[in-house]
């Protein structure tokens, strides 16, 4: 079997990605076929070459994208890629997925008590014996294909249980997988899950598919990769059923710290880019708890607008800039202090402003952030008050004719 030594994420935009809510809450409930290429040429761009697909039993009308969609990513780089089907441990599942151009299967199965009782109804013999028979079945046809396997709900299954089912296809696959499907793990139990079938399948890659129920999932991506772990799944802003599963820009973000090699593998000035595509499709903007976005260089408080003006790395301890966030920002508000004032109706209004005017305005200021709401915005406010001071604006300067210009030469 062939292990990728890199670190690779794992795209699941198009399958867990495609499950989110928040398509619900802005209304979109499902890409298009033109917004899918978008996206998967983004991620082309930011050097992504693992993508996992719903299998097309879903519908009709996924299957047509998922065909689309591998026609249109072949056309627009040479480098090989991999089109994962995520299938069920079930022939027709695989059979779909072959047609429409996957040229790997990612396969799962559930075998946690749960699961036997209410999801999968099979014992958890029944269970291994199947996914032996269609894993053997596979490799024996396709010897080459790259072959994943998951055991569903991976961390409220018994180890001993983990072990009887990896053992069973251990000798098919590519890759074992540990998906944490309900957000259940934390990093203390990722270690010790990765390292025990790391010790116990050295010739198998690992996969790791965190769910953030609990706020974890990107915590226990660092704890699996430093475990051993090289297959990372991610989507674009996190997206996935629930709270959704780490962001992919996030993952790089963290993991580049550590990993160096990432920089030369990945084209990281592509992250922001591509979050805020996914809000122009979406209609909002990019969650402020993603680590790539320009909330994470904008500032409010008076404090720390003084000392961004003066060097930025005292309150951005963080190079976004290598990940495609180019500017900060200092918004104005209730919170500003002088300085912000300062600055703003001097550099930004052209204003003639003195210190001790700003300081004086900056108070009256404070005093009325009552009147800021949607009706009046802090930049109108800000701009009553100084007119009210009698302050005026520099002049601007006549343009200097063209003729000029030349008989200066």
């Amino acid at each position: 079997m062939q292990t990728d030594p890199r670190i690779v994420i794992v795209d699941t935009t198009f399958r867990d990605g495609q499950q989110s809510p928040l398509l619900f809450d802005t209304e979109k409930y499902r890409f298009t076929l033109e917004e899918k290429k978008q996206l998967l040429a983004g991620l082309i761009e930011l050097g992504v070459t693992h993508f996992e697909f719903f299998s097309p039993v879903v519908g009709e009308a996924e299957a047509e994208d998922v065909r689309e969609l591998i026609a249109y990513a072949k056309s627009l780089t040479p480098k090989p890629l991999r089109f994962l089907g995520h299938c069920r441990t079930n022939p027709l599942d695989i059979e779909k997925a072959l047609e429409v151009g996957c040229n790997g299967l990612n396969l799962y199965l559930g075998v946690s008590p749960l699961a036997q009782r209410h999801n999968a109804q099979k014992s958890l013999d029944e269970a291994v014996g199947l996914a032996k028979e269609v894993l053997r079945q596979v490799r024996a046809a396709h010897p080459k294909m790259y072959l994943r396997f998951s055991a569903e709900d991976a961390f409220r299954t018994p180890l001993g249980d983990l072990f009887r089912l990896y053992d069973a296809v251990y000798p098919y696959v590519d890759t074992l997988g540990l998906p944490d499907t309900v957000g259940i793990a934390e990093p203390e139990d990722v270690t010790q899950v990765v390292s025990a079938l790391r010790a116990r399948y050295p010739r198998a890659a690992l996969e790791c598919h965190f769910h953030n129920d609990r706020g974890l999932a990107l915590a226990n991506v660092l704890a699996a990769v430093r475990a051993g772990v090289r297959y990372v799944d991610a989507s674009i802003w996190g997206l996935a059923e629930r709270s959704g599963i780490p962001s992919i820009t996030g993952v790089l973000f963290n993991l580049s710290k550590r990993y160096p090699e990432l920089k030369e593998q990945y084209n990281l000035s592509q992250c922001y880019p591509l979050n805020v595509l996914m809000a122009s499709i979406l209609g909002t903007l990019v969650p402020y708890t993603e680590p790539v976005s320009l909330t994470n260089r904008t500032h409010t408080a008076g404090v720390h607008q003084k000392a961004v003006l003066n060097e930025k790395k005292v309150y951005e301890a963080h190079n976004l800039h290598d990940f495609g966030v180019d500017k900060n920002q200092l918004l104005l508000g209730p919170l500003s202090g002088w300085h912000l004032i300062y600055y703003y109706l001097k550099e930004v209004e052209a204003f003639e402003i003195t210190r001790e005017q700003a300081k004086r305005i900056t108070q009256e200021f404070k005093s009325r952030t009552g009147e800021i709401g949607r009706r009046k915005k802090p930049e109108e406010l800000l701009l009553e008050i100084a007119l009210a001071h009698g302050l005026s604006r520099h002049p601007i300067p006549e343009e200097v004719p063209t003729a000029r210009l030349e008989n200066l030469d």
